[in-house]
């Protein structure tokens, strides 16, 4: 009967494992369809970083003043920048693993990559034009 068990929560936590990719998936196609930014998972993160070429991943929560102040400029950006930077959203609160492992303590957190790896970092609610002259380092 333990076996049983055992195999069913091996199963069920598999189960949730791929309904969860594929539910990251879903989410990443509808970003990109309607040039908004996509809301990234632990899960996620890296696979979907590791393909663009140049990236910036912000960090908020649903909580933070500072991180829905910036959200709409974090819009605009994802539109502006539709096929030249990836745009992503990861909330902290959902996803610390990936949060601690880039070690953000302060939100809102944009974390710029090329290549899959960091090369620079804004904190705090920065007005559009400081985040505009960071990405444009990082393209052509």
């Amino acid at each position: 009967m333990s076996d049983e068990r055992e195999r069913f929560i091996s199963e069920e936590s598999e189960l949730k494992r791929i309904r969860d990719k594929k539910l990251a998936e879903l989410r990443e196609r509808k970003a990109e369809m309607t040039g908004g930014p996509v809301h990234l998972t632990d899960a996620s993160f890296n696979e979907t970083v590791k393909k663009q070429s140049v990236s910036m991943v912000d960090f908020w929560a649903s909580w933070c003043g500072p991180c829905l102040a910036l959200a709409p400029t974090i819009e605009e950006l994802a539109k502006e920048y539709g096929g030249k930077v990836f745009v992503g959203k990861l909330n902290v609160d959902e996803n610390p693993k990936t949060a601690e492992c880039f070690q953000v303590y302060s939100i809102p957190t944009m974390v710029i990559m090329k290549n899959g790896q960091e090369a620079d970092r804004i904190v705090g609610c920065a007005q559009k034009k400081i985040i505009v002259a960071a990405l444009e380092k990082y393209l052509g």
